[in-house]
């Protein structure tokens, strides 16, 4: 087993994994003492409409990975079986859901998943950093068109934007967030597209400074991956291109309509506005890229209590967030702790031992 691939999967320590759903479930449990109303919580009433959606939800989440499937055979040009496809999405969503204290997040743990289930190299990196930037145009779009579309005071309803031109408030610091990682993609398309030999001088070039030396070897890795990536790009037509957009489009559209479905599933009437629903969504999955903590946890349950609270009857946010989160997040944490020891036993020991 080469270094790297060491380093990697000690990273999926029992330590590792514990510490999101710790802080997730004790951030939840933090709300739901503080905020929840055991009086409403009593009145809920599970009917069949509630049925209905909570399927709806299920539904979303089938199509959220079944997007992400299809979206890597394509661009894997079929290589890989469906089942194949299910353990790489599963394993890469396992990965994201403890980033950042898997060294490199998910990113680099994709990369490996694929070269190990026979993918060359090179490939792999194209296809990885590819899957990079189509979800970071469908985050480009769709930010500003949700906001034109619902508007700043429905979008940002329930959190403090502030007044002044220079506030810094949460609708400041959302679009500077947006504009950070809109530039980043940029960066990215530009190295993938036009000039990846440039890119590379360049980062090399910045972290070769005193202060920023000790990741210089770091970003020398990264724009080979950048180049590497750039030469299997330009191999490739539209054709190649527009189907693995769409699926991206597919997925990230049903990640989000799980908490519409949710939403739906509990509220007492169906004077539900989807689209702020859907928009605000999209503003809490740009702050959650950069949580501090693995997969968003804790960050995530107090957005949705204080983002999402007006449309839950009083006390319940707690534990809609809680379902939220058990729906969308903790099955790939269980779902990865079952299929990653099975997985390094197949691909990688079993490699091991044959190259012996």
């Amino acid at each position: 087993m080469r270094l790297d691939e060491t380093r990697i999967l000690r990273s999926f320590s029992t330590r590792r994994v514990l510490i999101p759903v710790l802080i997730g479930l004790g951030f939840t449990g933090f709300l739901i003492w503080r905020n929840a109303d055991w009086e409403a919580l009593d009145g809920v009433y599970w009917t069949w409409r509630t049925t209905f959606w909570m399927l709806l939800a299920a539904l979303s989440v089938v199509v959220r990975d079944y997007a992400y499937m299809v979206r890597i055979r394509l661009l894997t040009d079929r290589e890989l079986t469906w089942g194949r496809s299910f353990v790489v999405i599963m394993l890469w969503e396992f990965a994201s859901a403890l980033a950042p204290g898997v060294i490199g997040g998910g990113f680099l743990f994709a990369i490996l998943i694929l070269t190990r289930e026979g993918i060359e190299a090179g490939k792999s990196i194209t296809i990885i950093t590819f899957t990079s930037f189509l979800d970071g145009i469908f985050l480009a779009v769709m930010a500003p068109l949700m906001y034109f579309i619902v508007g700043r005071d429905a979008l940002f309803a329930g959190l403090d934007t502030g007044s002044g031109p220079w506030d810094t408030g949460f609708f400041v610091w959302f679009w500077t967030v947006y504009f950070g990682i809109l530039a980043y993609k940029l960066f990215v398309g530009y190295a993938l597209f036009v000039n990846p030999v440039f890119v590379k001088r360049a980062l090399v070039g910045i972290f070769s400074a005193p202060l920023l030396r000790r990741w210089r070897r770091q970003m020398v890795t990264t724009g080979d991956q950048l180049i590497t990536a750039a030469k299997g790009l330009k191999r490739k037509g539209w054709s190649y291109w527009w189907p693995a957009l769409v699926a991206t489009f597919a997925s990230w559209t049903a990640r989000y309509t799980i908490v519409n479905c949710i939403l739906h599933a509990f509220h007492p009437s169906a004077g539900l506005n989807d689209a702020v629903i859907y928009g605000k969504q999209v503003v809490m999955g740009i702050i959650i890229l950069l949580s501090p903590t693995p997969g968003g946890s804790g960050l995530a349950e107090f957005i949705f209590h204080d983002f999402l609270g007006m449309f839950i009857a009083t006390g319940l946010a707690p534990a809609l967030a809680l379902l939220w989160r058990l729906m969308s997040y903790y099955p790939y944490i269980v779902i990865g702790i079952i299929i990653l020891p099975r997985w390094i036993r197949r691909r990688i020991i079993a490699d091991v031992q044959a190259g012996s």
